[in-house]
């Protein structure tokens, strides 16, 4: 039912919509399907496992460089495809950005488990802003220049890197891949990635792999009472998150043609999927994709008012301490919560309606 809601959802911005603010709606939905994979992803680590990672956004970057890379530098070698090389190179940008994202949450990831609580989340911030700092000086390039490979120019530096997907020609129809003012196709593919990662990840939730998560998330020392290896798991976790953050990493790039240190590498890109999974609510698996939802248009709602849009920050701060301290889990709790005192209402109205027959 959501896939299906999800195809329409173009039809329906057209209808309410007029020309380029169509397309922005979908823009706008498409960005927010990616970050849902984002925030779900690392909820997988914060929710079900209970590590905070204040760095997670290093995976989108490495994931998003990537992908600028695959795009700028392999695309050209596969004109072989003719009108299929933008989705050839789009297919080749996600098994390598999701590639490069794993062996970076490997490493990263084996040495942070060995921390727990605020020291887990130091020392991934030390390693995204260790991220940051190499992509904004451009420090693969001078290593690279250093060692005769290249030309010293690998980041862009500050600026980042800036692609064309190009058109794609396919079944006699031709359309640009990414059309920044209304991303129609995109949309569609993001709305295909988005189905099969959520799926994907609620399986894993819902798996003994899953339930070993939660049960370290609760209590560590008696998960490792039991027989559990808690960093052995705390690693898989981190690993597997890392994989999925990659891969929203390349989508989120790919649509917006361009990746650069401060908007993929910086701490704030990593501190969105913590507001998202906090606003949705982290002990629900639906939690962080109404959480990236609300966070999105909520943004957007905040921008349709210039007073609000000026001081936006705090006036999204005030929304967000309203969610913290009056809904429990989130919004995703607090739906859950209307939706319980609902089916009680109509249970306590059943028992009144059985009493009066039994009376009559």
């Amino acid at each position: 039912l959501t896939t299906v809601v999800l195809l329409v959802m173009p039809l329906l911005f057209q209808v309410l919509f007029a020309g380029r603010l169509a397309g922005f709606h979908i823009s706008l939905l498409t960005e927010t399907l990616i970050f849902a994979i984002f925030a779900t992803a690392f909820n997988l680590l914060y929710g079900y496992t209970g590590l905070l990672s204040f760095g997670h956004a290093m995976f989108v970057a490495v994931a998003g460089y990537t992908a600028a890379k695959t795009f700028t530098v392999l695309g050209a070698s596969l004109e072989v495809l003719g009108g299929l090389e933008p989705l050839g190179t789009w297919i080749l940008a996600v098994i390598l950005g999701i590639a490069i994202a794993g062996i970076f949450a490997v490493f990263i990831g084996y040495l942070a488990v060995q921390l727990e609580e605020i020291y887990f989340a130091l020392i991934t911030l030390s390693f995204s802003m260790a991220i940051y700092a190499m992509a904004n000086q451009d420090v693969p390039g001078q290593i690279g220049a250093a060692l005769g490979i290249g030309d010293g120019n690998f980041t862009n530096r500050s600026d980042g890197l800036t692609f064309i997907p190009g058109d794609v020609s396919l079944l006699g129809f031709e359309f640009s891949l990414v059309n920044l003012t209304n991303p129609l196709a995109y949309y569609f593919l993001t709305v295909f990635v988005f189905v099969i990662s959520i799926y994907a990840l609620w399986r894993i939730v819902k798996s003994p792999f899953g339930m070993i998560c939660k049960a370290i998330r609760e209590n560590p020392e008696r998960a490792r009472a039991v027989g559990v290896n808690v960093t052995y798991h705390q690693w898989m976790t981190f690993i597997i998150s890392g994989l999925f953050t990659g891969l929203a990493g390349v989508m989120l790039v790919v649509l917006g043609g361009n990746v650069n240190p401060q908007d993929h590498a910086y701490w704030t890109a990593s501190a969105a999927p913590v507001v998202m999974t906090v606003i949705g609510g982290p002990l629900s698996f639906v939690g962080p994709i109404v959480g990236a939802f609300s966070y999105e248009y909520i943004r957007w709602a905040i921008s349709q008012f210039p007073l609000l849009e000026e001081y936006w920050e705090f006036s999204f701060g005030v929304l967000l301490l309203v969610v913290v301290l009056f809904f429990d889990n989130g919004v995703a709790g607090g739906i859950d919560r209307v939706r319980d005192r609902f089916l009680e209402d109509e249970d306590q109205t059943r028992i009144v309606e059985d009493a009066d027959e039994e009376t009559s």
